[in-house]
Formats: C-alpha cells, sequence, structure tokens
C-alpha cells in the first residue's frame, strides 16, 4: 500500500513541472473565446468548496468512528475520550471554515 502511495505521488509531482506551459495554453484560448478571468476564479472558489467539505466530512467520520471503537472497546474510558475526540472535530471544522473564508476571498476578486 505505502508503495502505492509513493508511486501516485511521484506521477502527480512530476506532472505539476510542466503544468505552468499548460496553464498559460488554456487562459490564452479562454482569452480568445471571450471567457475572462472571472470563471477561473469562480472555478477555483468551488473547488476549494468542494474539497473542503469532502475532507472535513471524511475526516470526522473518522474521528467518530475511531472514537465510537475505542469506546465499545473500554466504555469505562469514555470520559477520558470524549473532550480529545470533540477537539479533533472542532479542528477539523476549523479547517474547513478556513476554506470558506479562503474561497470566499478567491471569489471576492471577480
Amino acid at each position: 500500500m505505502k508503495k502505492n502511495i509513493v508511486t501516485i505521488a511521484t506521477v502527480l509531482a512530476g506532472s505539476t513541472a510542466f503544468a505552468e506551459d499548460g496553464v498559460q495554453q488554456v487562459v490564452a484560448g479562454a482569452a480568445s473565446a471571450g471567457i475572462s478571468n472571472a470563471a477561473f476564479y469562480a472555478i477555483a472558489a468551488a473547488l476549494v468548496l468542494c474539497l473542503a467539505a469532502f475532507a472535513g466530512a471524511l475526516a470526522q467520520g473518522r474521528i467518530a468512528a475511531a472514537a465510537m471503537e475505542g469506546i465499545s472497546r473500554n466504555p469505562q474510558a469514555q470520559k477520558n475520550m470524549f473532550v480529545p475526540m470533540i477537539l479533533g472535530l472542532v479542528f477539523v471544522e476549523t479547517l474547513v471554515l478556513f476554506s470558506f473564508v479562503i474561497a470566499n476571498t478567491i471569489a471576492g476578486k471577480f
């Protein structure tokens, strides 16, 4: 599994080296078609919100599942697990809210 993750990371990191030329071609093609930069800002803001909501929901689900599994294995530890679980959920939600602020900042550019 770890080998697959390293391979995927290597492929994605290598493809970003050639991304600048592709972006310039896309922007030039969009400008010739009459599409303004506002459309790109709107798409970027939408992608930020979608990825943040997906990742936040996934992380919160994993936190809750791990806490429930731990509590089911040792019910007496519920009082000791509750506060760290809530803190973890708060930190994940804070990251999602930060991405919401970033998306609004991006959207405010057009």
